[in-house]
């Protein structure tokens, strides 16, 4: 997850971000979460769970694929009720997020 995220997450919000390393972009064969596109995880004492996130490129075609398999995935986890995306384009998205795990799949080097 980027720097950004909140390093101090609650038990089911550590549930969260283990289901969104299910979510894979099609495009890529990456996970969300290693892809670096998950910025904050945010659940709520009554299960409603806001993800912060941003996608590779503002017009991506797999947006609406990718929301609906995130949304799956977050409401999955025990204790989460309903998911909210809020897609955001700042900090922008870059190569620079991905983990090294990520950038070594798609033959990317330092």
């Amino acid at each position: 997850m980027s720097e950004e995220v909140d390093k101090k997450l609650s038990p089911v919000e550590n549930k969260v971000l283990a289901a969104l390393e299910d979510v894979i972009d099609p495009e890529l064969g990456i996970d969300m979460v290693n892809l670096g596109l998950i910025y904050k995880i945010n659940v709520d004492d009554k299960g409603n769970c806001v993800i912060t996130m941003t996608l590779t490129t503002m017009g991506c075609p797999i947006g609406n694929l990718l929301a609906d398999s995130i949304s799956e995935a977050v409401t999955s986890v025990e204790g989460v009720n309903t998911c909210d995306i809020d897609l955001v384009w700042e900090p922008a998205w870059s190569i620079d997020r991905m983990s090294r795990f990520a950038k070594g799949a798609l033959g990317i080097h330092e």
